[in-house]
């Protein structure tokens, strides 16, 4: 007799993705990926694809909004009608995207050093371009790179990655079935030092497992943390060998 229920883990040990319980999705990160942007970037995380834009710090929209001794954060996030997995047509607005984006907001605050940018306006722009588990951790991963991007000054990466809990197996970067089926949280942390900037639970987790996830968590966003630098050392290298070269031209120029 078939079932339509997901089969978590199979007798070898399995994922329904083939992946193993602490295996991580394929990546992709990529950066400067709008052009009029100040800076922006764009990950993939197994199906799921975020585009994040920034702009700014600019003068604030709303002058009554602005703070005389720091900048205030502004978070949109959108989904593209034709991304899978993001629980049907959502718009602008929508209760679940503004979750969403007030968490991106609350993780990153700590973070960027908005005394740096008294009286100003950091605008984050989110771009859901497909969605297959993870929305929330693939998007603080994508703000990340782009405020470094737009060379925003920040205390240190922040990453993110989901967890969930089949039986008492944990498992790491779940995909949107795992995401629907399990028991699940999401933690944001700056792998440097360790610090949790974000822990979101939306299902109930027994305390003895909540410690052990956490923990899973937060070494699996030191991973993610690598990764990312080096995509973000391979592009300053770039942008160094082209003012090298175009110095290089000019003095020849100028003898």
């Amino acid at each position: 007799m078939s079932s339509s229920r997901l089969e978590i883990l199979n007798d070898g040990g399995l994922r329904h993705d083939a992946r193993r319980p602490y295996e991580l999705r394929s990546t992709s990160f990529e950066l400067s990926t709008h052009p009029s942007a100040e800076g922006s970037s764009t990950v993939t995380q197994g199906l799921t694809t975020v585009q994040v834009s920034i702009f700014g710090p600019r003068e604030p929209r709303q002058r009554s909004n602005a703070s005389h001794d720091r900048a205030i954060l502004s978070v949109e996030v959108g989904v593209v009608p034709w991304a899978q997995g993001a629980g049907g047509k959502r718009v602008r607005g929508d209760k679940r995207l503004q979750e969403i984006g007030a968490s991106i907001r609350q993780t990153f605050e700590p973070v960027i050093m908005t005394h740096l940018y008294p009286r100003s306006e950091i605008a984050i722009d989110v771009q859901v371009l497909s969605a297959d588990g993870g929305i929330l951790p693939t998007s603080i991963n994508a703000v990340t790179l782009a405020l470094i991007s737009a060379g925003i000054s920040l205390l240190d990466y922040v990453t993110s990655i989901s967890i969930g809990l089949h039986l008492t197996q944990p498992l790491l970067d779940l995909s949107q079935p795992e995401e629907s089926d399990l028991p699940n949280m999401v933690v944001a942390s700056l792998p440097t030092s360790g610090k949790i900037t974000l822990a979101q639970m939306e299902t109930r987790l027994h305390v003895d497992r909540f410690e052990e996830m956490l923990n899973l968590g937060v070494e699996a966003c030191k991973v993610l943390k690598n990764e990312m630098e080096l995509v973000v050392k391979d592009k300053t290298r770039k942008i160094v060998d082209r003012m090298e070269i175009k110095s290089g031209a000019a003095m020849i120029v100028d003898e």
